[in-house]
């Protein structure tokens, strides 16, 4: 039998949240990010930090008409680490 794949980093509500909304995206800016999750910047920042710690996801800034703008990606690995949790998930329920 294979070990489990639940994700404890990928679980908690606001970064399982994040990796379900940027899964079918290249990426999403910071600020369409916090709005979709109704959090503030800070939370969002945080749960961002674990997840890039995790090497899920990778943030890029640019500035866009003068403003500095941060987008943010799931990683090859995050896709990964999101789909076999979600699948984990699944077993776990059914």
């Amino acid at each position: 039998m294979s070990p489990p794949l639940f994700d404890a980093v990928i679980h908690a509500p606001n970064r399982l949240q994040i990796c379900a909304f940027l899964a079918p995206l290249q990426e999403a800016e910071f600020q369409i990010l916090r709005d979709e999750l109704d959090v503030s910047d800070s939370v969002l920042s945080k749960h961002i930090k674990q997840l890039e710690n995790a090497g899920y996801v990778k943030q890029r800034k640019s500035t866009v008409n003068g403003r500095q703008r941060t987008w943010v990606y799931l990683t090859g690995e995050g896709r990964q680490a999101f789909k076999d949790h979600i699948e984990e998930l699944k077993r776990i329920v059914g």
